[in-house]
């Protein structure tokens, strides 16, 4: 059994949890390990279970709790040297293991493959564990979706996958230009049409579950993005993120 959970989604914060019986895995620390213990806690999640800590990008809403947890928890912090190097001195944990595009990592019985994306950090990366023959992807923070990310999206049985911005309320809205330029560039982040266009072209045949995710509190509302999914409801789950709290628990059949 493979369970997945969004602990926290958004820009005041992202941490994904994938885990079984016995293990599990955390991608992003971007809440402080207190409030991470406790959204955990509301779920029943035993942080005794966490094997290791991946951290997708060095912006503050990704890696801020990463150095406590890894002290606190005592686990391996994994992240890519351009990562690393760029984060912020007090965020940094005290070590780290380098990641590379496409090379697995083996945690118990996960595998994990670093996924290189387009994003404006130094050398961002998303994450696809593989458990028993089936994988959880987590894809936010993507400006433009390159081959490399359909490639893994399109073997995911679940994913996290990011749908920041309504264009419209993106033009529209109270961000000054060179900020909206920046969303909707090919750096930025992924519009809610751009993620649909994404799944409906290259889901795995066997996606089971879709958590919407990175919304942003000013240019995206939950209906909104629920809305430009609602065609697809007949091929897999589409589920809702929080800001604020612990997504729900899906679990993935076999």
């Amino acid at each position: 059994m493979i369970e997945i959970c969004a602990l926290a989604s958004g820009s005041n914060g992202n941490c994904y949890y994938i885990g079984t019986t016995d293990d599990a895995v955390l991608i992003d620390a971007g809440l402080s390990f207190k409030q991470i213990l406790n959204r955990m806690e509301t779920r029943a999640i035993d942080p005794k279970k966490i094997r290791a800590l991946f951290i997708t990008h060095e912006h503050g809403d990704h890696i801020r709790g990463a150095r406590v947890m890894g002290k606190k928890l005592d686990i391996p912090v994994y992240m890519s040297s351009g990562t690393y190097a760029s984060a912020f001195r007090t965020w940094k944990p005290v070590s780290y293991i380098p990641v590379t595009n496409n090379i697995p990592v083996e945690i118990r019985q996960f595998t994990i493959f670093p996924v290189l994306k387009n994003h404006d950090a130094a050398e961002p990366t998303s994450f696809r564990v593989e458990y028993n023959g089936y994988s959880v992807g987590v894809f936010t923070d993507i400006g433009s979706p390159c081959d490399n990310v359909r490639k893994h999206l399109n073997q995911c049985h679940a994913l996290f996958l990011e749908t920041n911005y309504d264009q419209q309320l993106l033009k529209d809205g109270p961000y000054p230009y060179y900020l909206k330029v920046r969303i909707d560039s090919e750096v930025g982040h992924m519009s809610n049409k751009q993620a649909f266009e994404l799944l409906k072209e290259h889901a795995h045949p066997e996606l089971q579950c879709v958590f919407l995710s990175h919304l942003s509190a000013e240019n995206n509302t939950p209906e909104l993005a629920g809305n430009e999914f609602r065609s697809l409801e007949n091929r897999f789950h589409i589920k809702l993120t929080d800001r604020f709290a612990a997504s729900e628990i899906y679990r993935i059949r076999y």
